[in-house]
């Protein structure tokens, strides 16, 4: 699974790297994002790209109350085009969940011990992702969903599964509602190239989501 990342660039160099406008406020620095918090997720309507802020935790538009959402941070890639809360907005509700970095937790002797992954040119990259509106009264929620797949050969030695990485290539497909083709979009949720990759050690006091300090990022023999 995916449960915490970061997102540590400014708003603006990532608006130049992925081409999206956005007109929601302020995005702070974020080092250890955990799910049921605000993330910065990219919509398309097949002409431009719209930055927006979305729900972790996906709550489908059928469900009874948002407390679902905990249940649905992450959508396995396995059969997500059959799946009674993803199928619907896989073939028209996708998008891109931006990130420079993840977490997982290595089992050891001495307990978990988490890593950080990220790309060997440091550059931020996208999620797959799905999202959907609920409402009920007047409530009203737009979540998402990160969608996870087998393991490279750079995360395996922690952890069974990995978030969809998707290539840059692949964005406007992704985005565009309008295609579906669900055939071809099942083969883009495969493992990203591990030889692009890196990982390292970090504080175990990135498991608490209450800690939100750079220093999370920094790796562990560097403290």
């Amino acid at each position: 699974m995916c449960g915490r990342f970061t997102l540590t660039e400014t708003i603006e160099k990532l608006q130049l790297l992925f081409e999206f406008e956005y007109a929601e406020g302020e995005v702070l620095p974020r080092y250890n994002i955990a799910p049921s918090q605000n993330i910065l997720t990219i919509l398309g309507d097949g002409k431009q790209r719209i930055g927006r802020q979305m729900k972790w935790g996906m709550v489908p538009y059928w469900a009874k109350d948002e407390k679902i959402a905990y249940k649905m941070i992450n959508a396995r890639a396995e059969g997500i085009d059959s799946k009674p809360s993803f199928k619907a907005p896989f073939k028209s509700k996708r998008c891109l969940i931006l990130a420079d970095g993840f977490y997982e937790w290595k089992k050891t002797e001495e307990g978990k011990q988490p890593y950080r992954f990220i790309m060997k040119d440091d550059k931020p990259f996208a999620f797959a992702g799905i999202w959907d509106s609920w409402h009920k009264g007047e409530n009203s929620l737009t979540s998402c969903t990160i969608i996870t797949t087998g393991p490279n050969e750079v995360t395996e030695d922690v952890h069974d599964r990995m978030p969809v990485i998707l290539k840059e290539s692949d964005f406007e497909d992704w985005l565009n509602p309008c295609f579906n083709d669900t055939e071809y979009l099942k083969s883009l949720l495969e493992p990203y190239p591990a030889e692009k990759m890196d990982k390292y050690p970090v504080s175990n006091k990135v498991n608490s989501p209450k800690n939100e300090l750079a220093e999370l990022i920094s790796p562990l023999n560097s403290l």
